[in-house]
């Protein structure tokens, strides 16, 4: 009888332990989707217009021109990128260069992802550029050194084969004002104002893409199929979800993946109940054939076995969540489990709760709980009818 009891303790602590860790895993892997999307939100915007073919496109049309005074825009950001070579000193780097107009800098976050100096492209006139962290660890820039500038490299057009190879690119020279971190996509851009950047690519009116941002409240859906549809096939109007597509992917991916491994895991725990309750069956062999001499039935006889094993899952599962509930609101507050490398946005394992994932877990537990036990309460009925010729 003791080591019934233990064996069913221990099956309602692995359903504890296994509901716990689902539900602080999936917490996790929410904070970690709710802090990546945040800072790529830093440079991809609500909705972004490029050309359906090649590079660039003509902003000045009056469709365009209407659209910059929509009520709804918080930011209408035109820009122009391409590759550039970057040389700074001795050393040279080939990045991305994004000349950026001035609503760019409307984003209240963009100071967030600043690892030294400002987030700054103009000084009294004079233009500055913001490079990426894999620039700066290329090229080893001193922001602090502002005799010692960017030398930003562009192929001149039509000029092909000159005597002088240097006269086939366009050389411009900037400082720089700050260096910013957000991930690996984005940290090789150099961020400039556009009219450098026209000027460095020559340029004096295509842009490569329209950046909308809106104010809050708005309805994304129905801009962005209102301006698809005025545009028409020559244009892509791409939300966050269509600009970063594998992104996307990966998360729910990655969240779902060790989702099924814990699932499976948990199976294994839920199933030493059919362990536990089969033993018992073995034990009350009499109790049960006396009760059905009483005129008990099979259903009841089942029902009373169902009922047990249900409540060790349903409790084991009901306490795991309240505990994965509290550790996932302490570490939000404390943050005591750090992540163990040293990085400038979060230092601590994020938490984000979803209600939606407790209602997964307890269906989920439930579910695989109902199958056990259905299992272990037909072998309480099995072999009844010799049990009682024996009595």
């Amino acid at each position: 009888m003791h080591a019934i009891n233990i064996i069913s303790g221990i099956s309602m602590l692995g359903v504890f332990v296994g509901s716990a860790a689902l539900v602080i895993i999936l917490s996790v892997f929410n904070g970690f989707e709710k802090v990546i999307l945040s800072l790529y939100s830093n440079f991809t915007p609500e909705i972004k217009i490029e050309p359906a073919q090649g590079k660039t496109f003509d902003p000045n049309t009056p469709y365009f021109k209407q659209l910059s005074h929509n009520e709804a825009l918080f930011s209408y950001t035109q820009t122009l990128q391409e590759k550039a070579l970057i040389r700074y000193g001795d050393r040279q780097f080939i990045g991305t260069l994004r000349g950026v107009s001035k609503d760019f800098l409307k984003n209240p976050q963009l100071d967030s992802t600043i690892q030294n100096g400002s987030f700054t492209l103009d000084v009294a006139g004079n233009p500055f550029v913001v490079i990426g962290a894999t620039v700066q660890n290329s090229l080893g820039v001193n922001i602090n050194n502002p005799m010692a500038q960017l030398q930003i490299y562009s192929p001149r057009r039509k000029v092909i084969n000159a005597v002088n190879p240097e006269d086939e690119f366009v050389r411009r020279g900037i400082n720089v004002s700050g260096i910013f971190s957000i991930q690996q996509d984005f940290d090789d851009i150099i961020v400039a104002p556009l009219a450098f950047t026209r000027d460095l690519l020559d340029e004096p009116t295509d842009v490569s893409s329209i950046e909308l941002n809106f104010k809050k409240g708005t309805n994304l859906n129905q801009q962005q199929e209102a301006i698809q549809e005025n545009l028409g096939s020559g244009f892509l109007v791409k939300n966050r979800f269509e600009q970063n597509t594998e992104l996307y992917k990966t998360l729910k991916t990655e969240r779902w993946s060790v989702f099924l491994i814990l699932v499976f895991i948990l199976i294994i725990a839920i199933f030493n109940i059919i362990g536990s309750l089969t033993m018992l069956v073995i034990d009350k062999r009499k109790d049960i054939a006396i009760l059905t001499s009483l005129g008990a039935g099979k259903p009841l006889i089942q029902g009373i076995f169902f009922f047990e094993g249900m409540m060790i899952s349903v409790s084991g599962c009901v306490l795991g969540m309240l505990a994965g509930l509290i550790f996932c609101v302490l570490q939000q507050q404390y943050g005591f489990i750090k992540m163990g490398g040293q990085m400038m946005v979060i230092d601590a394992y994020p938490i984000h709760l979803k209600i939606n994932d407790f209602i997964i877990v307890f269906l989920t537990v439930s579910g695989i709980a109902v199958i056990a036990s259905g299992v272990s309460a037909r072998l309480s009925v099995k072999g009844l009818d010799e049990i009682k010729q024996d009595l």
